[in-house]
């Protein structure tokens, strides 16, 4: 983790690979000094060679700045020019070095041989060059990749709060709706008991961040609420029951998963029966998963393939939706006739509970 963040910085990234590659050249060459058999002088040669190299290829990383725009044969041809021109500056002040202090002054007699060992200067210029263009193609790819799984994470996490709050209106609609009736029977306290307790739980689900899962038992508390809106409308037609396991309580959950499947119920089996129904609703963990079931025992439904017959549904094809995007294959969503009568719908999905109810 230290050397992870060491390295974040690209500034700090150059100058450590930029002074580490040449105090590695300064090793090589001394350890190679040992097969010539050289003075002790000469490691102080190899030790200015070093920093000349490390000083003059300094202005190379500003001019490869600019030529990284150009085109790429372009660029290639400025590159190679610019490490022959500083290849050639380097092998005269290694002669010169090498002279004046290993040699006691020496002269030579043509100005040529300054020049000389110019290409091998040149090798190790194009080498740090190269490095230099590899390295910096790297972070782009790097940077590149990173921007990409940003992007992906936010389309992500749109799409689920896009999900999330298509549930809504739904809901609103039909209580209004029930509100609405209410009022023209001239029933006003009952539909301020209604208004009252849709505050509440408008309040919960917009608090809640529709991206993050919360535990199984916020979401009972949530159902609570909803079914507290709904029973001011149906009294004694509503019987629910809830069979939860405790250690279910505590399993994470996309927040407001259940409230469509009990609007379903109650929609279309409690809503459809003169004598009401009961709502069922399970929660257990098997193995490393936690399984939620919800069944009514109403007049049943169309199911062909573990799924409705009925069109124009938002909140069961929302559901899927929604576990598809949280845990892509690693769910199942089944509806299924509930026995004897009735609908059931079973979840299955990863049990998984928050850091700190460990």
């Amino acid at each position: 983790m230290y050397w992870q963040k060491l390295f974040e910085d690209k500034e700090r990234q150059f100058w450590l690979l930029h002074t580490g590659g040449w105090a590695g050249f300064a090793l090589v060459y001394y350890l190679g000094s040992f097969l010539h058999d050289m003075r002790s002088i000469w490691l102080f040669v190899i030790l200015l060679n070093a920093y000349a190299g490390w000083l003059i290829t300094i202005p190379l990383r500003y001019i490869f700045r600019r030529l990284w725009y150009l085109k790429p044969w372009k660029m290639v041809l400025f590159a190679l020019c610019l490490s022959y021109l500083v290849g050639v500056l380097w092998a005269v002040i290694k002669n010169i070095n090498y002279w004046e202090i290993y040699k006691h002054g020496y002269r030579p007699d043509e100005w040529i041989y300054y020049f000389s060992n110019s290409v091998n200067s040149f090798s190790i210029i194009v080498c740090w060059s190269g490095l230099y263009f590899g390295i910096k193609y790297y972070q782009l790819m790097q940077q590149e990749k990173q921007n990409a799984l940003t992007a992906s994470t936010m389309a992500h996490q749109a799409h689920l709060k896009m999900l999330r709050y298509q549930l809504n209106p739904h809901f609103l609609f039909n209580t209004l709706n029930a509100i609405s009736t209410l009022v023209l029977i001239k029933d006003n306290q009952t539909a301020n008991a209604m208004v009252s307790r849709l505050s509440d739980f408008l309040r919960y689900s917009l608090d809640k961040d529709p991206i993050k899962k919360v535990p199984f038992e916020q979401e009972v508390q949530a159902i609570d609420l909803y079914l507290e809106i709904e029973k001011v409308r149906f009294e004694d037609r509503l019987t629910v029951t809830w069979d939860v396991a405790p250690e279910s309580r505590k399993a994470l959950v996309p927040s407001l998963i259940l409230q469509p499947l009990i609007e379903n119920a109650i929609k279309y089996a409690i809503a459809r029966t003169e004598s009401g129904g009961c709502i069922s609703i399970h929660a257990k963990s098997f193995g490393q998963d936690l399984l939620i079931e919800v069944a009514d025992n109403g007049p049943g439904a169309d199911i062909v393939n573990g799924q409705l017959r009925r069109n124009g549904g938002v909140g069961l094809p929302n559901i899927r939706q929604r576990l598809q995007s949280l845990y892509q294959d690693n769910f199942s969503f089944v509806i299924s006739d509930n026995q004897p009568s009735g609908v059931k719908v079973s979840i299955r999905i990863p049990y998984e509970v928050a850091q700190d109810a460990n």
